[in-house]
Order: structure tokens, then C-alpha cells, then sequence
């Protein structure tokens, strides 16, 4: 029976600790750097404006973190879907080993912001699993160490019998264990971002939408809650959750949904089995899935797919059958919560930075690994913005990127998702209930 969730909505927000001061635009204003988005992005780019010195707003249509950044999975990894080859085969020798290093230390370097402004976003830096959803996965996963090693990452290859130890799940041939990274609060993080920003002296607005673009006498005049800002430079960082605006600026991606579902609070002894070293995972399906716990010892089950759409009661049911085939004895624990948000995805699964304009950039593109290359992109794009020095940024700014048929792309995604999960996990026989996952053919 594919039960609704007790509480249907947004955990993160539900368990967000962090607070921020905020208002609407009430008025005309003047700024060096105008940023539109207050995802990770566009709160690291206030960040370090202001530290610099600089003056800085930011406009957020809703509340910040309002989009994928408040509905992330909270994996902080070092990296992109693709293995590091990939990235410098496709971006060539320099740039791609440039954006591979960068984003290796990206989990230190979120981590260390966290510390240094007291960011209250349950941080903790135990690893990811990458992990083995069948053989072919496992080779995957090899091919992946070894490339790992050779760039320099401290990957930890795990065979079936550690991946069993270390999930509490016996449906994985093995796992890859990337000690640099983490997990954390999604949207704690990003209101943290913010709420830092403003004590250095940015402007966030909230509920202030970006109505209309324009250039005039060398300066970005932007329409925004029906005032008039006037900035030097201007940061897009809509990514996922760009709105149309007046002046055909507009980042060009195709949106994907993940959806989420966070079942009640674990016991004790069932936390003791399930993920007992707080390694935040996700597998290598083609329709990939996640799974997670939260400070309060809930277990987070993500998934491809669009939970609020018309595939949304067969989403309910694939992560209800997923949960049980990974974790029989948590079966009977209903979900609480259930939420999806969008992703920004490129053709070559590589993130962009855009000059749309003089002394303007859109980032977006980070095809699900918002948290790191959100944080470092934004950081250095502000300086790169605020100095003209694009050599900062640790990637090339190119002029123009385009996407083919995005909306088709967008829907073929959703039907594959649906179908994938229509069909499987397969239902499996009831088993005595116990304190511990118990043993169980995979599927």
C-alpha cells in the first residue's frame, strides 16, 4: 500500500535551525555587484563580495534557499557525476585538471566556511558511498578508484562484506568511501551563507523578484519588486529555478526532478545497523537513487522523478518498495515527509559560467552536485566579477551554451524515472521484523 507521508513536505525546511533577517525591497538602490538567486551560489558570491569590501545585493523571488538548495540531498562531494578523466577529456589537460583539484578540496572548503561562521546545518564530515547497484556498477566503481588515485583523491575501494557493514544492507556488490566528504542540512547551510553575508554587510532581499534586464550607459538596471536597481556587475545564480524575465537573458539547461522521502525518526538499535558511521550514499543505477540519515536519525530515500507530478503515486511506491528491499525490518516506519526540487542539467554533465553580458556571468549546470561547485563557483565568481579577472574562477567563462530540445529531454527523463520505478524494485515476501536489517537476495 503506498501510504501518503504523515507530513507531507519539505524536511529541510521543517528542520532548518538557521535564521535570517530579511525584507522585501522597499525602495531604488545602488550596488557594485547585483546577484538574482539566493541559492549556494548566489549566498557564497554575497559572502565574499562583502567580505571584499564590496557593496552587494541580493534578490531572492522567494525565501532563500527556496529552490534546489533547500531540497538537495545535503551530499557534500568532492567532484562531478562524471570521473575525472571524463572532465579533462572534455574540458582538455589545464582546465580540467584545474576544475578536478578545485573540486577535490571542495568539501574542506565548505566545511571550513561552516566552522568559520558558526553555520548551525548538522555538518558532518564522515565520507560518501558511492555505491554498487549490481556488477557492471562495481566495475564502474573500479574504474573510478583508480582514476581517483592517480589525481590524488584518498578513495577507499570496499568490497561487498564492507559495503554490508558499513549500509546495513546487503543488496550492494561493494562501495567507493571518499573520506573528504560529508553530509549536512541543505537549506541550513545556505540561510547560514546568507545570514553571514549580511553580517558583512550584504542586502539580501527576499521575496523580491527580478521582473526586467537592461543595459544602460555601461550600467546593469535591473526591475526588481517594481523598484530600480542600479550595479556595476551582475551575478545570475537562478540555476534550476530561473523565472523569465524582461531582456532575454536566460541560462540554458534541462530540468530534472529528484524526490525525497524521510521516513519517522529510527530507534537506537535500528540506527546501530543502518548506516552506523553517518556516510551519506548514492548508487550507480542510470536512475540513480540515495539514501541518507538526518541528525534525528530519520533515513532520507531519494530517488529520479517528480514526486508532485502525475508519476507522483508511483514515486511513493518505488521508494516504499525500495526501502524495504534495502532495509526489511524499517518496513513498517511510514514517511513523514516528501518533497522534490529540480535540477539543472547539461549535455556534458559540466557546470558553466556564461558572460551574458560586460562584467555579467550566469552559473548554473551543476547536474545534482550543487553543494560544492555551488560554494566555490559563487565564491569566485563574485571576486572574478568585482576584480574583471576571470582566470579566477576554476573553470573557462565561455560566451554562449546552448541545450537541444531541453523541455523533450526533460519529459523522456521523467517518463524513464516513472517507468523504472513502475517496474521495480520488485516486491519481496514479508520477513519477521527485527531490531537490524536482515539478509535478503537483491534484485
Amino acid at each position: 500500500m503506498n501510504r501518503r507521508p504523515r507530513a507531507a513536505g519539505n524536511l529541510w525546511q521543517h528542520s532548518n535551525s538557521e535564521r535570517l533577517e530579511s525584507r522585501r525591497l522597499e525602495g531604488d538602490l545602488s550596488v557594485d555587484l547585483a546577484i538574482v538567486g539566493g541559492g549556494f551560489t548566489g549566498c557564497a558570491a554575497a559572502l565574499s563580495a562583502a567580505g571584499a569590501g564590496a557593496s552587494v545585493a541580493l534578490f531572492e523571488a522567494r525565501s532563500v534557499a527556496h529552490g534546489g538548495s533547500g531540497r538537495n540531498v545535503g551530499l557534500v562531494n568532492a567532484g562531478l557525476w562524471l570521473p575525472p578523466d571524463a572532465v579533462i577529456a572534455q574540458m582538455g589537460d589545464g582546465p580540467g585538471r584545474r576544475l578536478v583539484e578545485a573540486l577535490g578540496a571542495g568539501p574542506a572548503t565548505v566545511f571550513d566556511l561552516i566552522a568559520r561562521h558558526g553555520i548551525d546545518c548538522q555538518a558532518r564530515q564522515a565520507g560518501t558511498l558511492h555505491l554498487a547497484h549490481a556488477p557492471a556498477g562495481l566495475r564502474d566503481l573500479e574504474v573510478r578508484h583508480r582514476q581517483g588515485l592517480r589525481h590524488g583523491a584518498p578513495l577507499q575501494l570496499l568490497d561487498r562484506a564492507e559495503a554490508t557493514r558499513r549500509t546495513g544492507s546487503s543488496a550492494f556488490h561493494g562501495a567507493l568511501l571518499d573520506p573528504r566528504a560529508g553530509t549536512l542540512q541543505p537549506r541550513a547551510y545556505c540561510t547560514g551563507l546568507a545570514r553571514a553575508a549580511a553580517a558583512q554587510g550584504a542586502i539580501i532581499h527576499e521575496d523580491s523578484p527580478v521582473e526586467a534586464l537592461t543595459r544602460e550607459s555601461g550600467t546593469w538596471c535591473l526591475q526588481v519588486a517594481g523598484h530600480r536597481v542600479r550595479a556595476s556587475r551582475l551575478l545570475l545564480a537562478t540555476n534550476a529555478y530561473h523565472r523569465d524575465l524582461e531582456g532575454g537573458i536566460a541560462p540554458r539547461f534541462v530540468p530534472i526532478s529528484y524526490s525525497q522521502f524521510a521516513t519517522a525518526p529510527l530507534s537506537e538499535a535500528q540506527l546501530r545497523h543502518v548506516l552506523p558511521g553517518g556516510e551519506g550514499c548514492w548508487d550507480t543505477a542510470t536512475v540513480m537513487s540515495s539514501i541518507r540519515l538526518d541528525a534525528a536519525g530519520r533515513l532520507i530515500v531519494g530517488g529520479m522523478g517528480d514526486s508532485e507530478g502525475p508519476g507522483g503515486a508511483i514515486h511513493l511506491g518505488w521508494a516504499r518498495r525500495k526501502l524495504r528491499q534495502l532495509f526489511p525490518a524499517l518496513e513498517a516506519l511510514p514517511f513523514d515527509y516528501q518533497w522534490q526540487g529540480r535540477i539543472a542539467m547539461t549535455g556534458d554533465h559540466l557546470p558553466k559560467v556564461v558572460e551574458v553580458g560586460p562584467g555579467a556571468y550566469a552559473c548554473f549546470g551543476y547536474s545534482g552536485r550543487g553543494i560544492c561547485p555551488g560554494t566555490l563557483i559563487g565564491t569566485a565568481a563574485a571576486r572574478a566579477l568585482l576584480e574583471d579577472r576571470p582566470d579566477i574562477l576554476p573553470l573557462p567563462v565561455i560566451a554562449a551554451h546552448a541545450e537541444r530540445v531541453p523541455g523533450l529531454r526533460a519529459r523522456f527523463y521523467e517518463f524513464g524515472a516513472t517507468l523504472v520505478h513502475a517496474l521495480g524494485p520488485r516486491a519481496l515476501p514479508r520477513r519477521r521484523r527485527s531490531g537490524g536489517p536482515r539478509r535478503h537476495r537483491t534484485h
